[in-house]
């Protein structure tokens, strides 16, 4: 596994390097989740998504031009951002809790843009490498987890490249329901929403 995401990350960061419009940067920003509060009840349990906290991201980018308006970006991401839950778990003397988990993931988007002048459109799929969390939800009796290794998405959005600095507004959305990683003893507490988030970033281009 470990093999497979350093050839990930090096065909990203140099997929074209004799392209004589090869440019590489660095990126770094915050991202705002969209989840609606949302209540799962498995017996005498209830786990509520509460709020989702402002994460950050930062890392690296290449663009590759191939016109004047004609662009492929690919980037590689450190992601992290938290979820605080509701719990009541009269079973376990949990009532009225508030717990968190936190994430982490390596964020690999694969963005095509198109150039208006100092405006910039792009859409493309993400791939989210699993990297590590920190759960407060083991306090729940039974509580277990099994993320998946590799989750994909897509991203779209607006940019503006004023000289070497790069601001982008992306919104983003994910093929998989939030929570799929959860369970409690044999029964897995995945909530109906599929987790999506804006994205403000600000990079520079060497």
């Amino acid at each position: 596994m470990k093999n497979v995401m350093f050839f990930v990350i090096v065909s990203l960061l140099f997929p074209f390097t004799g392209h004589t419009q090869f440019k590489v940067g660095i990126r770094a920003g915050l991202s705002t989740s969209n989840l609606q509060k949302e209540t799962i009840e498995e017996s005498s349990l209830k786990i509520a998504i509460k709020e989702a906290k402002y994460g950050f991201h930062f890392g690296f980018f290449s663009r590759v031009t191939f016109s004047e308006k004609v662009y492929l970006q690919p980037e590689v991401l450190f992601n992290s951002n938290r979820v605080d839950f509701d719990i009541d778990d009269s079973g376990n003397g949990l009532v009225n809790k508030v717990l968190n988990e936190k994430y982490q993931y390596l964020d690999i988007p694969l963005m095509a843009g198109y150039k208006i002048g100092a405006l910039r459109l792009e859409v493309g799929p993400v791939g989210h490498a699993y990297l590590k969390n920190k759960s407060e939800l083991f306090a729940i009796k039974e509580y277990s987890q099994n993320f998946k290794d590799f989750t994909l998405g897509y991203q779209a959005g607006i940019g503006l490249d004023i000289f070497n600095l790069l601001v982008d507004v992306r919104y983003e959305g994910n093929f998989n329901d939030f929570g799929e990683h959860m369970n409690v003893g044999e029964k897995q507490i995945d909530f109906s929403q599929s987790p999506s988030r804006w994205l403000m970033t600000i990079g520079y281009c060497f």
